[in-house]
């Protein structure tokens, strides 16, 4: 195992407190958006994620009212049109390595949107396990508004797990914007806050998730992810495989110990 509380990311805001990193895209005066570098520093941050045993969870959080507007027009569309095809396959997949390897962390993430979340800040969104957002939040795919297809980033797969097949699509096709009450009612949003409560908010929901069970909560993480693929017999004998993982943790012996004693558990992670 390593550690990661005290990493100095060059391209992002990097905190940790109490086992939570709280994660800002810091180009505030451009609504946050991503480059070529900023892209690969978080990949590479979330597969460290994996073996860090400081950080038990993630939290994207907006910086200056806005939470990230997509790759930028300037350092990344200007570039991508003068390559070659190799060069731009290499780009798409960093790109769809970022997805991954937040899918793959073993660290639940939430993402607390406020104003802007386009393009591959959507994408960032739809790839965290919980989402929150205020009323103002604006949530567009808007890969065919340059000319491209909605299917970046694992947009076609995960989004329509999220919202519907029929929603997604059209979110997809239009590059439209997802109002923040669509977004809810949708159950892309699992709740709508106030702009001055949106981080206490998912910061509090992080603190409940790092005060339970945080190897379990990694095997439900990897379940959730994995069993989209799975047949229901499949998936019922992975489930029966993982949960006899965790009844061998000392934190399941220190909830039934709790339960007898009739006190709250104080789970330690293993």
């Amino acid at each position: 195992m390593s550690t990661i509380a005290k990493l100095k990311p060059k391209h992002f805001l990097w905190d940790v407190e109490g086992k939570i990193a709280k994660i800002r895209l810091d180009r505030p005066e451009r609504k946050n958006p991503l480059t070529f570098d900023s892209y690969a520093e978080l990949r590479d941050t979330f597969r460290d994620l994996v073996y860090a045993e400081d950080v038990d969870a993630a939290v994207f959080l907006p910086n200056g009212g806005n939470f990230c507007s997509g790759g930028d027009v300037h350092d990344i569309i200007g570039p991508l049109v003068k390559m070659d095809m190799k060069q731009l396959l290499a780009f798409t997949r960093m790109t769809g390595d970022f997805v991954k390897a937040m899918l793959n962390c073993g660290k639940p993430i939430i993402s607390a949107v406020d104003g802007v979340a386009v393009g591959a800040g959507a994408i960032i969104a739809m790839a965290s396990d919980i989402r929150i957002a205020t009323p103002e939040a604006k949530t567009a795919f808007l890969f065919t508004r340059v000319g491209l297809a909605g299917c970046d980033m694992g947009a076609c797969a995960i989004l329509p797990r999220i919202i519907g097949q029929g929603r997604a699509a059209e979110l997809l096709y239009t590059g439209r914007t997802m109002s923040a009450t669509e977004g809810e009612r949708w159950g892309f949003y699992n709740r709508l806050v106030d702009a001055a409560a949106l981080e206490a908010d998912a910061l509090d929901t992080a603190a409940r998730i790092v005060s339970g069970p945080t190897f379990a909560h990694g095997i439900t993480k990897t379940q959730l992810n994995q069993e989209w693929s799975m047949g229901l017999d499949q998936a019922i004998e992975a489930e029966a495989q993982a949960q006899a993982i965790c009844m061998q943790t000392g934190d399941f012996e220190r909830a039934y110990n709790a339960f007898v004693a009739k006190e709250k558990p104080v789970f330690e992670g293993n």
